[in-house]
């Protein structure tokens, strides 16, 4: 079979690279390591039942073939790697940043942390790891009572109050609690 016109990477791109001296991986896989068909879903029979294989979604599947391109150069592969380390700094930096503040500071650290995910392999096991115990989390929150649930959120609220003030205390000077009882005292 002619490689230019195997399943795999858009054509046009696989003969600019080859173009340039640059190795093209040929078989792409989806994510249970299975070779990419470009006849679309494949059946596998199970038990007496066909069962059609889930493809990747086509944009997903593109993304991999361009970051496959990239990883072939080994200029693309270095600068990859760290455009993705500093675009995965910046988004968890301000997740940090954000964690004492209402608003969406754990969820740009796990967004962050899959920007990693895309380079680096430590970066893929904490994500999964992360997911699993949020997942877990969730799951048991959902099974409790109403009463255990609204306790929870209270204890949320608390803490979320509680660092946003010491926040403001020490890191502006403005003692909010300070404010209130000197007004309360007042009035």
């Amino acid at each position: 079979m002619d490689p230019i016109a195997a399943p795999g990477p858009p054509n046009v791109a696989v003969r600019a690279a080859e173009k340039r001296g640059y190795a093209v991986p040929m078989d792409q896989h989806d994510r249970a390591g299975r070779p990419d068909s470009a006849e679309g879903p494949a059946e596998r029979v199970t038990g007496g039942l066909a069962v059609a294989d889930r493809q990747p979604p086509r944009w997903r599947r593109r993304i991999s073939t361009t970051l496959d391109l990239i990883r072939a150069n080994p200029t693309g592969r270095i600068t990859l790697k760290i455009f993705i380390a500093i675009a995965g700094a910046i988004v968890v930096t301000v997740g940090v940043a954000l964690i004492p503040l209402p608003g969406p500071g754990w969820l740009l650290v796990i967004a962050g942390l899959g920007i990693w995910a895309v380079e680096f392999h430590w970066a893929r096991r904490l994500l999964t790891f992360t997911r699993r115990h949020v997942h877990n989390w969730t799951q048991w929150v959902t099974r409790q009572s109403l009463l255990v649930r609204v306790v929870l959120g209270a204890v949320g609220l608390i803490f979320v109050a509680v660092v946003l003030w010491l926040s403001l205390k020490y890191s502006l000077g403005i003692d909010v609690v300070a404010r209130i009882m000197r007004y309360l005292a007042t009035h």
